[in-house]
């Protein structure tokens, strides 16, 4: 078989066999397929696209190209959720425990975050001591003790996925959906969960800039895990504005903790969200109506159950759950309002660049995180206003030019 061969027929919009993305996906994993071979192939799928039974391939192969996670040994039915991540997006802390406090398993691995977009990985290790490295033994004990585990992706798991999407995010080849779809799924689907609920964002927070396009990765994201047998579903969410009022790592994991606690009480466009991809998880889970799901994801929030369940998890993950508090930074800023009014939105892409400046996010793979770094937005989309009230607030470490990162913030907020 032949590489060049195969890359002129994909430039041709012809489809490739099973045997030929196999070929491709096992020669590049081991080294024996350079990366401008694999660049150029990326780029004619980019341009042409794959068919459903190519795209089948593609997954399976990345799937094959290393270690399935064997979730057998866990009682019930495994449901697991992905974001394609948002600014301000900790719904996984959210729905985790609220699903084990309904003792529904939670075998989750995530990962973490990348410019704009937050990691569940990177929230969790903001709490002293927690571990997000657990081994396939340590993970499975705690979902079968306490009902969830989140775990760090193994490097073993899907190694072709790791390395094309490197690829893709230097060759202007990440926006593909089909591309896109196999990496996540691939994954997914590696990762051992019966069923699956994805959390698809649009917006100019997110990648997929609008709801059509979104529902098309959804739909083949979905086509993908049901010709593996597994029960997926799929959640279009609005992106526009950030989820919640904090962004930042610690903040979040503070956030979540606080509205469990019901000490946040007009934080709904997080909690409507959570509960709704909660309800539909345990609905999968259950075969339950979505409306008694809901009833029952509403209870454990209302008597504190979830909140009980969200402090045993981080215990039983080595975290300090007397560590989740405000963080600590050495420069705070606050920016209040030049005109009064109604803020018709709040543009999430740009609050979540200044949080990259901040050092919530990553500009690069290996930079390093302020995890204490954070904003609180102050007032949300639909709020009303009065000129001088207090819009948004900067908690930094680092030495930047706050200056410009708080007229940036103040521009991000659309005031009619």
């Amino acid at each position: 078989m032949n590489t060049v061969s195969i890359i002129e027929k994909k430039k041709l919009n012809q489809p490739l066999t099973k045997d030929e993305i196999n070929y491709i996906i096992e020669g590049y994993t081991k080294g024996d397929i350079p990366d401008y071979q694999i660049a150029a192939l990326l780029m004619a799928i980019r341009l042409n696209g794959m068919s459903d039974d190519e795209t089948f391939y593609l997954t399976e192969a990345m799937i094959n190209s290393g270690d399935r996670i064997d979730l057998s040994s866990i009682e019930g039915f495994k449901v697991d959720k992905h974001s394609t991540g948002g600014v301000g997006d900790k719904v996984t802390l959210m729905v985790a425990p609220i699903l084990a406090a309904l003792e529904i398993p939670v075998a989750k691995f995530s990962g973490r975050g990348l410019g704009i977009t937050g990691g569940t990985v990177d929230k969790l290790e903001s709490i002293q001591g927690f571990n997000v490295e657990l081994s396939e033994e340590e993970f499975i004990h705690n979902v079968n003790k306490y009902g969830v585990a989140v775990s760090g992706q193994s490097k073993d798991l899907c190694p072709a996925d790791k390395k094309l999407y490197a690829l893709r995010d230097v060759t202007g080849t990440v926006d593909s959906t089909t591309l896109i779809a196999s990496s996540i799924m691939s994954k997914k689907i590696a990762s051992g969960s019966d069923g699956i609920v994805l959390d698809v964002k649009y917006g100019n927070g997110a990648f997929m800039k609008t709801k059509e396009d979104a529902k098309v990765l959804a739909e083949q994201m979905a086509k993908i895990g049901n010709a593996f047998g597994r029960d997926v579903q799929y959640e279009l969410s609005d992106m526009n504005n950030p989820l919640g009022y904090a962004i930042g790592n610690k903040i979040e994991v503070l956030e979540v903790q606080e509205l469990l606690s019901h000490h946040i009480k007009n934080n709904t466009d997080l909690y409507d969200k959570s509960l709704e991809i909660a309800a539909k998880m345990y609905s999968m889970a259950t075969k339950e109506s979505l409306e008694n799901s809901l009833q029952k994801v509403k209870e454990v929030c209302d008597n504190k159950k979830a909140l009980a369940k969200f402090n045993e998890w981080i215990a039983s993950q080595s975290g300090a759950v007397e560590d989740i508090a405000f963080p600590k930074v050495k420069n705070v800023y606050k920016q209040n309002s030049h005109k009064s009014g109604v803020i018709k939105s709040v543009n999430a892409k740009m609050i979540g660049e200044i949080s990259v400046e901040l050092g919530a996010g990553r500009k690069t793979k290996e930079s390093l995180l302020d995890y204490d770094a954070y904003i609180i937005l102050h007032k949300k989309q639909g709020d009303s206003i009065v000129e001088g009230d207090l819009l948004v607030e900067l908690g930094f470490n680092n030495d930047i030019d706050y200056k410009a990162q708080l007229e940036k913030a103040l521009s991000a907020f659309e005031i009619e």
